[in-house]
C-alpha cells in the first residue's frame, strides 16, 4: 500500500459542515456590525437631540431676561453730561437773593449756570418754578427738573421772561418761583407735572 492509499479521505458532509459553519459566522459578524453601526447611530442622535435641546433652553432664558433689560433702559433717562448745556436762573419769587443762591448750589453739582438775573418787568411773580427749554435741551431741562425736585418743565415762552430778554448762551432756563426759592436744592414744594403749557407774555 502506498501513503496516498494509506490517508483516510475526509467525507463530502464533512466538508459541507466545515464550510457551512464559516458561512454562519461570517454571517452573523455581519449581523453583528450591523446591530453595533445602528445602535451606534441611535445612540448619538440621541445625545445630539439632548445637546440641542439644552442650548435652545439655555439660549431662550437670556433672550427673555435682555427683554426685560430693553424696557427698563426705555424708560431710564440716556445718561446727560452736566457740562453739555447752560443755565440761566432768572429770580421771579420776589425774594432777594434765591436766584444766586439757587445758582451757586447748581453750580456746586457739577452744572453751568450763568450769572443769576431777575425777571422781566411785563412777567408776574411766579408761586410755581418751572424750567424752560429751547429746542433740543428737553433732556437737560427735565435733569434740571429733577434737580429741583420734580418741578414743571415747558417750551420756551415768548419774549424770554428775562429782564434782559435774552438767554446768552443759556438753553436751559429755570424761572424762579416761591415754592422752590430760598429752600435747599431739591427740597422744594416743588409741582409734580413732567409738563406745563408755554406761557406768552404780551404787552399793552
Amino acid at each position: 500500500m502506498s501513503q496516498e492509499q494509506s490517508r483516510p479521505r475526509r467525507a463530502p458532509s464533512e466538508r459541507r459542515q466545515s464550510s457551512g459553519t464559516t458561512n454562519v459566522n461570517s454571517t452573523l459578524s455581519i449581523i453583528i456590525a450591523v446591530l453595533a453601526v445602528l445602535l451606534g447611530f441611535f445612540i448619538l442622535r440621541d445625545i445630539r437631540n439632548d445637546q440641542t435641546g439644552q442650548t435652545t433652553v439655555a439660549a431662550t432664558e437670556p433672550v427673555v431676561e435682555s427683554t426685560e433689560t430693553t424696557v427698563g433702559e426705555v424708560v431710564v433717562p440716556t445718561t446727560l453730561v452736566l457740562t453739555s448745556f447752560k443755565i440761566q436762573v432768572t429770580n421771579a419769587s420776589g425774594i432777594s437773593g434765591s436766584a444766586g443762591q439757587l445758582t451757586t448750589e447748581l453750580q456746586g453739582r457739577g452744572y453751568i449756570v450763568q450769572p443769576a438775573n431777575n425777571k422781566s418787568e411785563i412777567t408776574p411773580k411766579q408761586t410755581v418754578t418751572v424750567v424752560y427749554y429751547l429746542l433740543g435741551s428737553e433732556q437737560a431741562a427735565a435733569a434740571v427738573a429733577n434737580a429741583l425736585g420734580g418741578v414743571g418743565i415747558a417750551a420756551m415762552p415768548e419774549p424770554i421772561p428775562t429782564e434782559t430778554g435774552n438767554l446768552g448762551e443759556a438753553t436751559v432756563l429755570i424761572l424762579l418761583g416761591t415754592d422752590v426759592a430760598g429752600k435747599p436744592l431739591g427740597t422744594g414744594a416743588a409741582v409734580s407735572v413732567p409738563v406745563v403749557p408755554a406761557v406768552t407774555t404780551t404787552t399793552g
